[in-house]
């Protein structure tokens, strides 16, 4: 029987949070300034860990994502994976992703980030991903997910339903905040913040 490996992205994967740059990178300034305008008292409420991460991720995606081209974005999110992405993941992370595909070990990627570029980027490393998803309707994004933001509970809902853990040998989890928690323990070896834990 392989071994199933589950990865967060953001923070682990990576060195730095990839949504953000890619707000800047696929909007443009004026829609930028707008959103920052009227989400300015949300922003404040977040800093201040009033807010929580998911609601202003959701909050962030809507005024940067409504009413645009699907294909656009998909396409601006295809240069932002091939241009960007790979320069930002950790040292850590390329050697424990080589080393769980050298195994044979399924390799899957969790993450509260957006499909569409990160499902670029899965597709090219040859990794599953489990993410968010932005809706889609008649070729215009509406700003909202497809389902839920793909974080904390929700991350090892989603893993039990795409995936039968039965199958695996071993699974190992690997995460760096507490949206990892629930994931990371349903895990036989977990990592956190690149520590094993016991």
């Amino acid at each position: 029987m392989k071994s199933l490996a589950l990865f967060d992205f953001d923070g682990t994967v990576t060195q730095s949070d990839s949504f953000t740059p890619f707000i800047f990178f696929a909007c443009s300034k004026r829609r930028i300034a707008i959103g920052v305008i009227f989400l300015s008292p949300f922003i404040l409420l977040y800093k201040l860990g009033i807010l929580p991460t998911t609601i202003m991720r959701q909050l962030v995606a809507f005024f940067a994502f409504y009413r645009r081209s699907t294909a656009e974005i998909s396409a601006l999110g295809k240069a932002y994976a091939t241009h960007k992405l790979s320069d930002v993941v950790c040292d850590k992370a390329k050697q424990r992703l080589a080393w769980h595909i050298n195994q044979g070990d399924a390799v899957v990627i969790v993450s509260a980030s957006l499909n569409v570029y990160l499902k670029n980027w899965c597709d090219v490393e040859g990794y599953k991903l489990i993410c968010t998803e932005l809706e889609s309707r008649n070729g215009k994004l509406t700003g909202r997910y497809q389902g839920s933001d793909c974080c904390a509970g929700e991350k090892v809902r989603k893993i039990k339903q795409e995936i039968t853990l039965d199958d695996y040998h071993t699974i190992y989890a690997y995460g760096d905040t507490k949206e990892d928690f629930q994931m990371l323990e349903i895990a036989d070896i977990s990592y956190y913040r690149w520590q094993i834990q016991h």
